[in-house]
């Protein structure tokens, strides 16, 4: 309708429409970064942000991210436990399969359970600020070393075809992590925790 000219031409900048429009930002993800890590801190966690502008493919910053809590389970470093280690910002998922359900943060939540299969007191969440990730009703997901025997013990197979198929929704739901929280009325992007006891 625009193009034929049925409807004005959306506003640019300096249109005077906006001469008596104010905006000012009144949260961003680096401040729920910093509430996240006083919150922990209270709890006797050591604390690290990683970053407030993570960015990138969601499973492969879940490698990422399970790596690192191997590297915290194994060797202490780059935090000893007991840990929380914060990051926030927004990922892509490239779509393989458009039948899969999921959002970015259920997609991350299962790359880091692949990867952290049997490593013990570890936990891991990411999930968006908003309550909604992808069109699903969840928030996000939570993984940990258990989860992928979890999984074997509800009879699922095959936990990286959900993965491959962009169907991280249901691998999370039929286990039960799934992190709903409905919607919040607010979104400064994607949080993601990672606790180490």
């Amino acid at each position: 309708a625009g193009c034929r000219g049925h409807a004005p031409e959306t506003p640019k900048p300096n249109d005077p429409i906006f001469a008596k429009t104010l905006a000012h930002i009144v949260g961003c993800n680096a401040d729920a970064l910093s509430v996240c890590e006083m919150h922990a801190r209270s709890l006797g966690y050591n604390t690290m942000v990683l970053s407030h502008r993570v960015q990138g493919e969601a499973r492969e910053i879940g490698r990422f991210y399970a790596a690192l809590l191997h590297h915290v389970v194994d060797r202490g470093q780059p935090i000893a436990a007991p840990a929380c280690i914060l990051a926030g910002g927004e990922t892509t998922v490239t779509l393989r399969n458009p039948r899969g359900k999921g959002g970015r943060n259920q997609e991350m939540a299962l790359s880091v359970a692949l990867d952290i299969d049997g490593l013990p007191n570890c936990v891991f969440l990411s999930a968006g600020t908003d309550g909604t990730d992808g069109p699903t009703d969840a928030a996000g997901a939570f993984a940990d070393g258990w989860t992928i025997a979890h999984a074997r013990t509800r009879g699922m197979r095959f936990f990286s075809s959900f993965l491959r198929d962009n169907d991280s929704y249901n691998f999370f739901s039929q286990l039960g992590d799934l992190f709903i929280t409905g919607p919040t009325g607010t979104n400064v992007m994607d949080l993601q925790i990672m606790l180490v006891s």
